[in-house]
């Protein structure tokens, strides 16, 4: 690399396509340079994100166990007001101990320099951070993302929280109103439910998860239903205000009747994310960007081919497993020159509601938007010895074959099935053969089973049918059934 430059790779951004760039380039022997405009490495997952939400959404579950003592024969277990502040503590203490695997002495220690403060591209080489010109002979750009918040009517002068003020709330709201019905909608309006929030969720459309199948999207629908939570969906929110302190949302539902206001102690916008990419004066280094984040080729460059992008900035899956996986591709190809594409074909995903809703590769509603026919193999939980063991008899699984047979997409609606999904990521990226999973032998009684439960079951139409058993009766005089009417 040219020796002009002060590093030979600089990183914009300290969430988890940053930070894995930064380690990677560091270890591999590259200069690096490290900005982040937030007082702590991490990103918003960890400090707002991920983290913080599966810390509360194990703590509401806890309580919904407790309250479900008696189920399991237990004596029932007296319930009391939830004090959010030492929820909270607890939040704050497990993103506290994550930090430590994200601190600029480990980084230090790779060999990063790490840099925090406002940066802003002077040129396509140099950014400008606190006064300061750092120059590099590749950037990256790694900024994530934030909340969306709509051009609602009074929202701007009315106090209502995102993600960022969520988990640090000095006392449980007796009831909030959720703007939304993604993915952080549906979870935290069980997990504040669970907690004893009276909660109800706005959502434009007529079904919640709207990019999952609807008849999954709907089994969780019901089930937080039946916990509590209140749905107005193919809604508008005509107006957000505050009104003695409290808030209140109105609204105009989809069943031709007037608006109706929704009081609330606290709103929640969840409606989606916008890149974060104000201030960077992108401009000036002669990258392209859009309202959905900065535009790429499938090698994650720039319109200048030395910046790079990764993460919830350039607005596709916006995970942090992605923004990671994002990351490495912009270490070969920055680091090693290595001509490495993305390849979001089996990119999995999963909501965390209880149960969650895990997906890889396609379900039938993106199937039959890309003209694809399929068939489903499906399996319940009900029918599994485990899940009964555990008392969860909610959830399916599905799996897509595409018309050669060929699996094109699994998705589990069931206990802990972002981890049952970890089976089939290596399934579908390993090319491993459906006789292959159908035959390996899983420990009893184990979730895991539902997954070669599925698999066998598309073997066992051919091994076990007709044709199957007229050879083995042909070839060794099997005589066929002995209880139960005759074959046909």
């Amino acid at each position: 690399m040219a020796t002009r430059f002060d590093f030979d790779i600089g990183v914009i951004g300290g969430g988890a396509a940053g930070l894995t760039v930064a380690a990677g380039a560091a270890r591999l022997g590259a200069r690096t340079l490290l900005v982040e405009k937030a007082p702590a490495l991490g990103g918003d997952c960890l400090h707002y994100g991920c983290v913080p939400s599966k810390t509360l959404i194990h703590t509401a579950k806890v309580r919904h166990l407790m309250g479900r003592a008696a189920e399991f024969g237990l004596p029932p277990v007296a319930s009391s007001p939830v004090d959010f502040r030492r929820v909270a503590e607890r939040i704050r203490s497990v993103i506290g101990a994550i930090q430590r695997h994200d601190s600029v002495e480990r980084f230090c220690g790779l060999g990063v320099r790490v840099v925090f403060g406002a940066p802003r591209f002077r040129d396509d080489h140099a950014v400008e951070v606190g006064g300061r010109v750092h120059t590099a002979a590749r950037w990256v750009v790694a900024t994530g993302s934030s909340a969306a918040v709509p051009p609602v009517p009074g929202l701007d002068r009315t106090p209502y929280l995102t993600n960022r003020e969520l988990f640090d709330l000095p006392e449980l709201p007796g009831a909030m109103v959720i703007l939304g019905g993604g993915p952080i909608a549906v979870e935290m309006a069980q997990a504040f439910q669970r907690l004893g929030t009276r909660v109800t969720v706005v959502q434009r459309s007529g079904e919640i998860l709207s990019k999952e199948d609807p008849d999954l999207a709907g089994m969780v629908r019901e089930i937080l239903a039946a916990e509590g939570v209140r749905f107005l969906l193919g809604a508008k929110v005509e107006a957000v205000r505050e009104a003695g302190g409290r808030r209140e949302v109105v609204v105009r539902a989809g069943d031709g009747e007037g608006p109706r206001v929704l009081a609330a102690d606290a709103v929640l916008v969840a409606l989606g994310r916008r890149p974060n990419v104000e201030g960077l004066d992108l401009e000036a280094a002669g990258v392209r960007y859009g309202p959905k984040g900065i535009h790429v080729d499938p090698r994650l460059r720039t319109t200048r081919p030395h910046i790079f992008a990764a993460g919830d900035c350039i607005g596709g899956y916006q995970f942090t497993h992605a923004a990671g996986y994002e990351g490495g591709i912009v270490v070969s190809n920055a680091v090693f020159r290595l001509p490495r594409k993305v390849d979001y074909t089996y990119m999995p995903w999963c909501t965390y509601t209880d149960p969650e809703l895990a997906s890889i590769g396609l379900n039938e509603k993106r199937a039959q938007a890309a003209g694809i026919r399929y068939s489903v193999w499906s399996e319940d939980f009900e029918a599994n010895d485990r899940s009964l063991a555990e008392g969860c008899r909610h959830g399916r699984i599905k799996l897509l074959l595409d018309e050669k047979e060929r699996p094109i997409g699994l998705q589990i609606l069931g206990p802990r099935a972002g981890d049952l999904l970890g089976e089939w990521a290596a399934f579908f990226n390993g090319k491993v053969k459906l006789a292959t999973l159908a035959a390996a032998v899983h420990p009893y009684p184990t979730l895991a089973e539902i997954n070669k439960r599925v698999a066998g079951d598309v073997l066992a139409s051919k091994i076990f049918s007709g044709k199957v058993r007229k050879g083995l009766r042909f070839f060794f005089g099997l005589k066929g059934r002995a209880c139960g009417p005759p074959e046909m």
